[in-house]
């Protein structure tokens, strides 16, 4: 059960956690971005308007992943040129952070590789039919995506509140694994995992559209 650990410093409403590992969340009341430093939460920001509502998944949607229960607790929010896309942090019942990425109804499981792979290529060196080995798979370049932070909910990981353009390479292999390497940072964020399907993830608590 979510518990309270303080006030949001902009409008005074009571802001839970999730997630006991989470550094930032947003105000559902404020839309404030709040950081966390022990117990005492800081604004750093406020949550831009987001795009409309195209995915089933929303925040306290539940699921399952190779066995593994978990809870979608914050996101993130890519444009890019042909749309936008979700990046989900979900959190599974035994404490760890995976993230389901949900572009055009495809949809991967990931979750970050620490340490983090090094000797990767530079963004700009990417091309997609590229191969090379990370942690020890061999696999192909799909996709280069220029992309733009657009926004952020619920609870995060890590500080995510002030990104500008970065660059996404995305990889696969024959047997369905996929990787993401993040440029937003140095040296890359190195995201490990797999496409899935979405009936085999059985979602519940999923967003209703009109017409279902």
């Amino acid at each position: 059960m979510a518990k309270p650990v303080g006030q949001c410093p902009n409008c005074g409403a009571p802001v839970e956690f999730h997630f006991s590992s989470a550094v930032q969340t947003t105000c559902p009341y404020c839309q404030s971005i709040l950081v966390r430093h022990d117990v005492n939460l800081e604004k750093v920001g406020v949550v831009a308007d987001l795009p409309p509502e195209v995915s089933p998944i929303q925040l306290l949607t539940e699921g399952v992943y190779r066995g593994l229960s978990f809870q979608v607790v914050g996101r993130i929010i890519y444009e890019y040129e042909l749309g936008s896309w979700n990046e989900w942090h979900c959190v599974t019942h035994q404490g760890t952070s995976l993230w389901l990425s949900d572009a055009m109804a495809q949809y991967a499981i990931t979750q970050e590789a620490k340490p983090r792979p090094l000797n990767l290529p530079a963004a700009e060196e990417m091309r997609p039919g590229q191969r090379f080995l990370v942690n020890g798979v061999n696999y192909e370049v799909t996709h280069v995506t220029k992309a733009r932070y657009r926004g952020v909910q619920g609870e995060l990981p890590f500080e995510y509140w002030d990104k500008n353009e970065c660059i996404f390479v995305d990889l696969r292999t024959p047997d369905a694994r996929f990787a993401t390497i993040d440029y937003s940072e140095q040296p890359p964020l190195v995201f490990l995992g797999e496409m899935v399907d979405f009936d085999s993830l059985r979602l519940k608590h999923l967003r209703e559209f009109e017409g279902w």
